[in-house]
C-alpha cells in the first residue's frame, strides 16, 4: 500500500528505475491489493451462506419438532385477545426490531437470518409491532427481500467463480 501511495517520480528515482516501469509495479501491486479484497469479501459472504444453512437447517428442525409436539396453547383469537398494539405476537427480536425503528436502511444492517424472519412475518403483524401502516411495514419487506436475494446471488457468484478457479487450476 505504501509503495502504491508514493508519487511515481520519487520511486522511479530511488529505485533507479524509469516511471514506466513504476507505474507497472504499482499497477500490479494495486490489482494485488484489490484480488485480496474481493477474496476476503467472497470469503465473509461464504462464511455469512454457510451460517445461513446452519440456520436455516436448526430452524427445519426445529419446525419439525414443533409440528409432532401437540399444542396446548390456543390462539390469539380463541383467547379473544387483540392482535394489535403492544399485544401483538412477533417471532422478531427486540434488537430486530429496534433495528427496523430506527435504522434509515435495515436491511442492510441485519444479517441474512434477521432478514428471512423479517420476511417470514405477516405484514400486518409487523406493522402492528412497529406501529407503521401496512405499505409501510409491505415496503420494508421487500427491500428486505431485495437485499437477501442480492445476497443469495453474491454467494452463487463467488461458489462459480471458485469452481472455475478450480477447473483452470487442475489443467496441465
Amino acid at each position: 500500500k505504501v509503495l502504491i501511495d508514493v508519487p511515481r517520480l520519487e520511486l522511479a528515482e530511488e529505485l533507479a528505475q524509469s516511471q514506466t516501469k513504476i507505474q507497472v509495479l504499482q499497477d500490479t501491486l494495486q490489482q494485488v491489493l484489490d484480488r485480496r479484497e474481493e477474496e476476503r469479501q467472497s470469503r465473509q459472504l461464504l462464511e455469512l451462506y454457510l451460517q445461513a444453512l446452519k440456520n436455516e437447517d436448526s430452524i427445519l428442525s426445529k419446525i419439525a419438532e414443533s409440528e409432532t409436539v401437540p399444542r396446548k396453547e390456543m390462539d390469539e383469537v380463541d383467547t379473544g385477545t387483540s392482535s394489535t398494539g403492544s399485544s401483538a405476537r412477533t417471532a422478531l427480536s427486540d434488537h430486530i426490531l429496534a433495528a427496523l425503528k430506527e435504522k434509515p436502511a435495515p436491511e442492510l444492517c441485519l444479517d441474512s437470518q434477521d432478514l428471512e424472519l423479517v420476511l417470514k412475518e405477516d405484514t400486518r403483524t409487523l406493522a402492528s409491532a412497529l406501529r407503521w401502516d401496512k405499505q409501510k411495514a409491505e415496503a420494508l419487506q421487500q427491500a428486505c427481500e431485495q437485499e437477501l436475494s442480492k445476497r443469495l446471488q453474491q454467494v452463487q457468484t463467488l461458489h462459480s467463480l471458485r469452481s472455475t478457479s478450480k477447473g483452470k487450476k487442475t489443467l496441465p
